[in-house]
């Protein structure tokens, strides 16, 4: 819910979905591309390529992922090279 925000606005909805979610102890997904954010958010992250999980964390290794653990992860797992810039800058 945050893709054609401008950085700003995106950051506020996302800080006010993590407020709601943990005061009403709400269950939620969040389908992204942004690494960064799917690092933060969530107690748990699930990669996936062409339709298949490739990567499933939670818990203490969800706490530890870096973008760079993430970017290898998907090289290795899917034997495809990242190519999406956009996941990449943000």
């Amino acid at each position: 819910h945050t893709a054609a925000l401008d950085p700003k606005t995106a950051a506020k909805v996302l800080a006010l979905s993590d407020k709601f979610i943990a005061e009403d102890k709400l269950t939620a997904m969040m389908i992204t591309h942004n690494m960064k954010d799917a690092i933060t958010y969530g107690n748990r992250l699930i990669m996936m390529n062409n339709g298949q999980i490739i990567l499933d964390v939670s818990g203490e290794e969800k706490k530890k992922l870096t973008v760079e653990y993430l970017l290898e992860a998907f090289s290795k797992l899917s034997g495809a090279e990242f190519t999406n810039d956009r996941a990449l800058l943000n």
